[in-house]
């Protein structure tokens, strides 16, 4: 190619500046939205892994139980082991905090064992107390502790309903970037009710032992519902608890950047149409056909080039106010408490990017393959219309293998914990929606015979003259709107669920709270009886929370130990809660239901105080408050396994006319201050919903940049064919309409045209609301949930979308309007 055409075919993207800004902001946010998801995650990730590191030390091997510990004999047997060089007991505790939000993470560790394996959890004193690490009431801060506590000199921390005073005797230099204290471990047995029981133990194995063969030597030793694994595993199981939130976002920003892609291509066919004349007279100069597909496919890569690289530098932007505002979880909880920090990522900047060119340059084809079409003597005649860049074809067939295409892929299983098959479904059904748009443009038109106005009948005549520009209009905005609806249905569908759901966990009146199933609080059966005697309790309900492993390879689930029969009751979508059956009755939840392959009536055996226990699963019941899963069994036969008669929450029914107020003041007056969370049903009702209104926060986000990309498609498409029906438009002003006249045509095409694809984007929109409950949801997070259709916010947004297409096709129009009308058909003479 000559160093003149380059000049030539980008000196066009400076001619159309607003398409070209367009086009790049649609690629840009595309990019963006995409690599900062990547990016927050990654930086979660890292720092998640580098603070297990970091509290694993050289630790090659990590004994883990359940949170209320195991024997610490256990750790007497590892040490004398000779596959073992040295063993670190570990007790962690979630310490309540009284009148703070969250808990502050206490370890409890043995300061001659330190050296060994974990260096970096060594404390620090302060002034020349030489015995500080083993005094009962001393505990070390990490810097990040300590800034985020303002603590210089003291702590108060919960141990069951009383208050411990602790005194911070100095740092832990080693540990940087995690909120957490360590104190001597007899002192943490003793004060948090755990004497005898270890949660953790380290090991560094001796020289000469590797990992397989020393957890085959060591399994045996183990109670039931410990587990032996790599030190760094508990970095693999939050990436996998966050991978599906991760690619849901990561999907949205793909869509977002495919409508980008579409709007690449209404810019490019708009380019097309403004310089038939141009190509046609460079064809005659000698310039071969495939040097012109070149220069056109170099417009879209310069398009894709400096849209992505704006958009990894917006990406950076938006991490970084993600990290500052949101957190590093984006709302999901999966990385409460880290504060990250942004890096660059050479590999992944490098490959949105080069998304941003493929998205230039596949937008590109199709206007760059028309323009090889154009016959030169026809193209150089001035009155040539556009009409034959793009011919708008019906193809059934391909649209229906489309979409049993679709249907198989929704029966695959999940890749790797990934619906793949569901997001390849999703694919399918919107290129399904996009063939299908010229079938709905021609009904659509079919139906609507205005036989008064000159202007309707004019605006459907060409409708159904040029099938292509209603293609062209409507293709992104069938997307735009698909993916808005559906995420909108999924998230009604979602939310009306979760407020069922709670209806079915909250039939009480009162709740009492000690701490979550992890934290330090609880209530003993006199705290339980001190609560049941308060004037105006009917009965009272109890419920242990504690955590147990079905698989080594898996994310422990949450054991509840209540009653089941005449308390609470559960949301069960199979099985029954009158469990005749033999043996003893267990209702796993959705997630341990998918996760472990169960049904009603297969039997499940729980590691209980160290011995396996065999029961029988009753049911199987919805639980949206815990990803890993669930099992609940009747408390009294929990405590008749394992002893403990603890009790993490509290249900109180009170009796006829007695204010919740009055009775939570009164058990407020009996246990200390802040020591009981106290809430009625409405308020934990308001808080988690909430907390799932913020966790979709980013979704409502991604969802409207992919609506406004859609509207500049609209805008685009129609500046297009108002440039390239300027003559039209000069013999309608000859015949005798007015611009008024001609901007309302503009406005009923642009409105019908978006009326076509808001149609069939709600369409497609149903069924992609589909995939997303049934599978990807599914697959993702083994939730199941009602289809909640919401008519009315889904009717306002598509009028509103038509009503905002048919003003972008006006503005989009001017600029061919106010030529006059002698100007617009003398080209033609």
């Amino acid at each position: 190619m000559s160093p003149v055409l380059p000049r030539i075919f980008l000196a066009s993207l400076k001619r159309r500046r607003l398409a070209s800004a367009l086009s790049l902001l649609a690629i840009a946010l595309g990019v963006a939205l995409g690599l900062a998801v990547q990016l927050i995650h990654d930086a979660a990730l890292g720092e998640f892994g580098r603070g297990i590191r970091q509290l694993a030390g050289g630790a090659d091997l990590q004994v883990v139980g359940p949170r209320t510990g195991f024997d610490e004999q256990l750790y007497f047997q590892l040490a004398q082991r000779a596959e073992v060089a040295a063993a670190s007991p570990v007790v962690e505790v979630d310490a309540r905090m009284p009148g703070r939000e969250g808990t502050l993470r206490i370890l409890g560790i043995d300061v001659f064992r330190l050296a060994g394996i974990q260096p970096e959890l060594m404390p620090s004193a302060e002034g020349n107390d030489t015995f500080a690490t083993l005094r009962p009431d001393a505990v070390f801060l990490s810097a990040a502790a300590r800034q985020e506590l303002h603590e210089s000199a003291g702590l108060m921390l919960q141990a069951g309903t009383t208050l411990q005073r602790l005194r911070v005797a100095g740092d832990i230099p080693g540990v940087a970037g995690q909120v957490l204290g360590v104190m001597d471990i007899a002192a943490a047995q003793e004060r948090f009710g755990m004497l005898g029981r270890l949660t953790r133990i380290d090991l560094r194995l001796a020289d000469g032992s590797n990992r397989a063969q020393a957890t085959r030597a060591l399994q045996p030793l183990l109670p039931a519902g410990v587990v032996l694994r790599p030190a760094d595993a508990a970095a693999g199981e939050a990436d996998l608890l966050s991978r599906a939130y991760r690619v849901n976002l990561t999907m949205l920003a793909a869509i977002a950047l495919l409508t980008g892609g579409f709007l690449v291509f209404s810019s490019q066919f708009l380019s097309v149409v403004r310089r038939r004349r141009e190509f046609a007279f460079l064809l005659a100069l000698g310039m071969t056909r495939r040097s012109l597909m070149r220069g056109l496919l170099t417009e879209g890569a310069v398009l894709g080039l400096v849209g992505g690289a704006a958009g990894v530098g917006l990406a950076y932007g938006l991490a970084a106010l993600a990290f500052r505002f949101v957190g590093a979880d984006l709302g999901a909880g999966y990385f409460s408490g880290l504060r990250p920090a942004l890096v660059f990522a050479p590999l992944a900047s490098a490959a949105y990017l080069l998304l941003g060119v493929f998205a230039g340059v596949a937008g590109t084809w199709a206007p760059a393959a028309a323009s090889l079409r154009i016959p030169v003597a026809r193209g150089l005649h001035a009155g040539e219309g556009a009409s034959e860049a793009l011919v708008a074809r019906a193809r059934p067939g391909v649209a229906a293998g489309f979409l049993l295409a679709a249907f198989l892929l929704c029966q695959l299983p999940p890749w790797q914990g990934v619906p793949a098959g569901g997001y390849l479904a999703i694919a399918c059904l919107l290129v399904t929606a996009v063939m299908l748009v010229p079938v709905a443009s021609h009904g659509l038109t079919a139906l609507l015979q205005p036989r008064r106005s000159p202007v309707l009948r004019l605006a459907t005549a060409r409708l159904a003259a040029a099938p292509g520009q209603a293609v062209v209009a409507s293709a992104g905005v069938v997307a735009s709107v698909a993916l808005a609806v559906a995420m909108a249905i999924m998230v009604s569908s979602f939310r009306s669920s979760v407020d069922h759901w709670l209806d079915a966990v909250l039939p009480a009146d009162l709740y009492v709270r000690a701490s979550l199933g992890s934290g330090s609080g609880f209530l003993t059966p006199g705290d339980v009886a001190r609560i049941a005697a308060v004037p105006g309790v009917a009965s009272t309900d109890a419920v242990r929370a504690d955590s147990v492993r079905l698989d080594a390879q898996r994310p422990a689930v949450t054991l509840i130990a209540r009653a089941v029969h005449s308390g609470w009751g559960l949301p069960l979508v199979a099985g029954s809660l009158a469990y005749e059956g033999s043996g003893q009755p267990a209702w796993i939840s959705e997630a341990v239901a998918d996760l472990h392959q169960l049904s009603v009536g297969q039997p499940l055996e729980l590691p209980l105080a160290g011995e396996p226990q065999r029961f029988m699963v009753a049911g199987i019941w919805r639980d949206y408050a815990r990803q890993n899963g669930s099992v609940v069994i009747d408390r009294q036969c929990y405590i008749r396994l394992t002893g403990d008669e603890r009790v993490n929450d509290l249900a109180l029914r009170l009796a006829p006319a007695i204010e919740p107020g009055q009775v939570a003041a009164a058990i407020r007056e009996r246990f200390d201050a802040d020591t009981l969370e106290i809430a009625v049903p409405a308020k934990i009702r308001r808080i988690t919903l909430a907390i799932f209104d913020r966790t979709f926060f980013i979704t409502y986000l991604m969802e409207a940049v992919a609506v406004l990309i859609g509207l500049f498609g609209v805008a685009t498409t129609f500046a297009a064919l108002s440039t390239a029906r300027r003559s039209e438009f000069g013999m309608l002003r000859h015949l005798g309409m007015t611009r008024a006249d001609i901007a309302r045509l503009l406005a009923t095409e642009g409105a019908w045209t978006a009326g076509v694809g808001v149609v069939t984007g709600i369409l497609a929109g149903l069924a992609v609301a589909w995939v997303l409950i049934e599978v990807v949801n599914r697959q993702s997070f083994h939730w199941s949930m009602d289809f909640h259709l919401p008519y009315l916010p889904v009717g306002a947004f598509g009028t509103g979308l038509v009503a905002l297409a048919a003003a972008v096709a006006v503005l989009a129009g001017r600029r061919a309007m106010s030529h006059s009308a002698v100007r617009a058909v003398r080209e033609d003479w």
